[in-house]
């Protein structure tokens, strides 16, 4: 199987000194997802996770939301002359009686920048499509008392405790000390505690493989955690916390304005530039357990 590291030869200048080193980087290498025998899509990807990646894949395409509706998920052999199995093809079988989405080469997929569809036709696709409602964090439809949400309160964590996850995500970031070139995505808890972190070269990616393995594991809707993402907040990762049930989304970087858009449509608390004890609150701010009063245009 693919590694998730390689070592390459460089060059190294350091003030005007020039010397030959070894360095790692992130591998990245093309991942094919079929579902039932037939192709589905090519995502480039790091190396592992990933039957988890194409789980999550499926779940924000709305083909999954239940741990029982996946039959299974195998590596297929890989294009080589040899007939070797590159690791690079995975097939998805779906339990007996899921509905299978019709596949073309015109399918209707909204979940990726290349689907054909923006504004508010990618909105109504995901707010029709979604499983879950978000709610509106008062009528206790997301939950505070764990991953899966069940029982308890409704959502809300503070200010303070969400500063401290881009810290705490970047802490648990095991290959980017090794490279500088992976995203992350980390799960937490309203309280801050890191319930599971994926890395990749693609931040979609690492969110996918996040949610994969809470569909495995029975745990969706994640309607008690908040969902910490590197780098900035897309339409992309957006919908993918809505149709994981994720209630709330932070970046340490910019949202784009239709993932604004879709968290005030699907009531997903929104938050971006997430540094220090600095952040903008997009949407959903009444999960946030806000001290003074908030007023203006």
């Amino acid at each position: 199987m693919g590694r998730v590291t390689e070592r390459r030869r460089v060059i190294r200048i350091r003030d005007g000194a020039v010397s030959t080193r070894p360095d790692t980087l992130v591998t990245e290498e093309p991942l094919e997802i079929r579902l039932n025998g037939k192709p589905l899509a090519i995502t480039m990807r790091t190396p592992g996770d990933d039957f988890a990646l194409a789980a999550g894949f499926l779940v924000s395409e709305g083909v999954l939301g239940r741990a029982d509706e996946l039959a299974n998920i195998v590596y297929c052999a890989g294009a080589t002359e040899d007939g070797s199995n590159t690791y690079n093809v995975v097939d998805v079988k779906l339990a007996p009686g899921v509905p299978v989405p019709d596949i073309t080469l015109e399918r209707n997929v909204y979940t990726t920048s290349s689907c054909g569809l923006c504004g508010k036709a990618s909105l109504d696709a995901v707010r029709t499509t979604a499983r879950w409602r978000l709610g509106d964090g008062e009528d206790g439809t997301d939950r505070a008392d764990g991953a899966d949400g069940g029982g308890g309160s409704p959502l809300r964590i503070e200010p303070e405790t969400l500063s401290a996850l881009p810290d705490r995500l970047r802490a648990a970031q095991r290959v980017f000390d090794r490279t500088g070139g992976l995203h992350a995505a980390g799960l937490f808890t309203p309280d801050g505690e890191l319930l599971d972190l994926r890395e990749d070269v693609g931040r979609h990616n690492a969110v996918d493989k996040l949610v994969g393995r809470a569909l495995q594991q029975g745990l969706l809707p994640l309607s008690g955690s908040v969902l910490m993402v590197s780098g900035r907040a897309s339409f992309e990762l957006a919908q993918k916390a809505v149709m994981a049930g994720i209630p709330v989304l932070a970046a340490v970087s910019a949202p784009s304005s239709l993932a604004v858009d879709l968290a005030a449509e699907t009531g997903l608390t929104l938050v971006g530039f997430l540094r220090g004890t600095s952040m903008n609150v997009y949407a959903g701010e009444h999960r946030l357990a806000l001290r003074t009063a908030v007023g203006g245009a």
